[in-house]
């Protein structure tokens, strides 16, 4: 059985409020969410002990999610990840969206959803959060309509299922930013977790973070995650830009993606502390971010003090990356009268 409580945490300097979701299961296990950013917060999972740890990366204060660099814990949108130099064309019209990482549009923008209150609803068991992004919000065409709902239960799985509509044929591209540290969030490096990945191509990478439309063999590099592997032997490879990017920050294809069907994208685990997070999912493929930036930009954290990089793994399942401007990439827009629907599912747990 769920139980979920809630309280307010704080408040945007708007006035509007930040609410904060405890979801508690029957064997003690927690879920913390915020309506700011439909964020991820907190994850308190039992390691091989039963010890309980808050293995997902956060702040201590509210305030420290407004407009934070690495969108901890955060839903994002419209688009999530990069459109090369904020440019595409949608229906013969050419659209021109904010530049905000280096020459590229990243993440929706600086006031895309990850930096928005959502509104907020607890409906029996699950936390339903739901936002509008009016016509030409952060230069996107449309009105859209978009809902996270999040559901969690007793075998400690997290499932998170968003949902948009348009009113206009509009790119969307909607993941959640959680990072993910299985020792704990204060832990320091995540270089010696071991990732298992059901990809056998990985999308080649220009210098400037976006997909060239080439697919990569990973066999025999260093992007080879189909049998557990730690991140730290390959954190300095040359191949596909590692070292360029800092460390891992690449979109895999999931191997026999099919629409609409949710599937294996890999599975986590911290050989110190015995924890595991299976994910699931319905897109096409999975973003690994090993937390290249985190030090410097990130607020005070939870534990009081400050990430360094690589203090977590973000695994962002989400559509390829400039997928509006690849023919080949499985499109991400979304017209009107049509449902978008994608799942992410965390399943925690020991080996």
């Amino acid at each position: 059985m769920i139980e979920i409580e809630q309280h307010v945490w704080g408040a945007t300097p708007e006035g509007e409020a930040i609410i904060l979701y405890t979801m508690r299961n029957g064997s003690g296990a927690e879920v913390r969410l915020s309506n700011f950013g439909a964020a991820i917060v907190a994850v308190q999972v039992p390691d091989r002990e039963g010890r309980m740890a808050d293995i997902a990366l956060g702040y201590k204060h509210p305030e420290g999610y407004f407009f934070d660099g690495a969108a901890s814990g955060k839903s994002v949108g419209r688009v999530a990840n990069r459109i090369a130099f904020g440019r595409m064309t949608v229906e013969g019209r050419d659209y021109a969206l904010e530049i905000n990482n280096g020459a590229n549009h990243l993440h929706g923008g600086t006031k895309g959803f990850a930096n928005r209150v959502w509104e907020s609803r607890v409906e029996t068991n699950r936390v339903v959060m739901a936002l509008t992004s009016e016509e030409g919000d952060q230069g996107y065409p449309g009105e859209a309509h978009v809902e996270a709902v999040f559901d969690f239960d007793d075998d400690n799985s997290l499932e998170i299922t968003y949902l948009a509509k348009s009113d206009r044929t509009t790119p969307i591209n909607l993941t959640n930013h959680v990072y993910f540290n299985l020792s704990g969030e204060a832990s320091g490096s995540v270089l010696d977790h071991e990732l298992r990945l059901n990809c056998s191509k990985v999308l080649e990478m220009n210098e400037r973070q976006i997909p060239t439309g080439r697919w990569l063999d990973v066999e025999n590099t260093p992007q080879d995650f189909r049998a557990f592997r730690p991140f730290r032997p390959g954190i300095d490879s040359d191949f596909n830009h590692i070292r360029d990017f800092r460390g891992y920050d690449h979109p895999f294809p999931i191997d026999g993606w099919r629409p609409g069907i949710l599937a294996e994208a890999g599975e986590l685990r911290d050989p110190k502390s015995g924890r595991r997070v299976t994910v699931l999912t319905s897109q096409p493929s999975v973003m690994v971010y090993t937390g290249n930036w985190l030090a410097g930009g990130c607020p005070e954290t939870k534990s009081g003090g400050r990430y360094a990089d690589y203090a977590g793994v973000a695994l962002e399942c989400q559509n390829y990356p400039d997928a509006v401007n690849h023919p080949d990439f499985p499109s991400p827009l979304l017209e009107p009268g049509r449902l978008y629907c994608q799942k992410i599912v965390y399943r925690f747990g020991t080996f």
